[in-house]
């Protein structure tokens, strides 16, 4: 699913984003990505999404080499991949319903597909009744569920969520997280940043902690920062 084999990242500055980094996550896998800011956790995911490319070594994602991907093939790849920010980078002038078909218009889905999909992902989020809201016209926690709807709608493989409740009150943080754990049990790999200590350890999947660009520790089922 993702596998990364000795990854370095090294920016024009000179900063080693990552060093040596090598990992194995299979399908269907939760994972936890912590560390302290700055520790090379947004290199990570950004790379798994083909934002960056790496300075050296092979990163395999769906069996596709992310590092000699040709340009026509990054679309196939993206579209394969769901991303979720902390910001929820919604389209502020389209609608509940716009954002989400959006992005399978961009890959050119039959309209007849796009407003069924759509309308499912909504229903799954609990959010069909909002359909003809503007962002603005929703509160946090509903934002998020539509940026996940809109990282769901194509039935990706993996998604890669960055801090998702990071802007949440704690309740609707675990509304989204409870949502997450359901996409997952639906098959969809998540592989996700995050500083929340008490999701981590109360929702126990594999924790991979980076630190100064280096894997500091990678444990199956355990709690943020202890051993188990």
């Amino acid at each position: 699913m993702i596998e990364m084999q000795d990854i370095w990242k090294t920016y024009a500055d000179g900063t080693h984003a990552l060093r040596g980094v090598s990992v194995l996550i299979d399908r269907n896998e939760f994972v936890y990505l912590v560390g302290p800011s700055g520790a090379g956790k947004s290199t990570f995911m950004k790379l798994i999404y083909r934002e960056e490319v790496p300075t050296k070594g092979q990163l395999s994602v769906n069996g596709f080499n992310i590092g000699k991907l040709k340009q026509r093939k990054i679309p196939y790849v993206r579209r394969n991949i769901g991303v979720i920010f902390q910001d929820f980078r919604l389209l502020p002038k389209l609608s509940a319903y716009e954002n989400i078909a959006f992005a399978m218009e961009v890959i050119e889905a039959p309209k007849r597909l796009i407003k069924k999909r759509t309308m499912e992902v909504l229903d799954l989020v609990g959010l069909k009744h909002k359909h003809a809201s503007l962002p603005a016209q929703l509160s946090g926690g509903e934002q998020q569920r539509i940026a996940i709807a809109r990282a769901i709608v194509n039935n990706p493989s993996v998604i890669v969520a960055d801090e998702p409740t990071g802007n949440l009150d704690p309740e609707t943080s675990w509304e989204i997280m409870n949502l997450l754990e359901e996409i997952n049990f639906r098959g969809t790999t998540i592989v996700m940043a995050t500083h929340n200590k008490e999701i981590v350890n109360t929702m126990r999947k594999r924790v991979i902690a980076i630190e100064d660009g280096l894997i500091a520790r990678d444990q199956a089922r355990g709690e943020y920062g202890y051993e188990v």
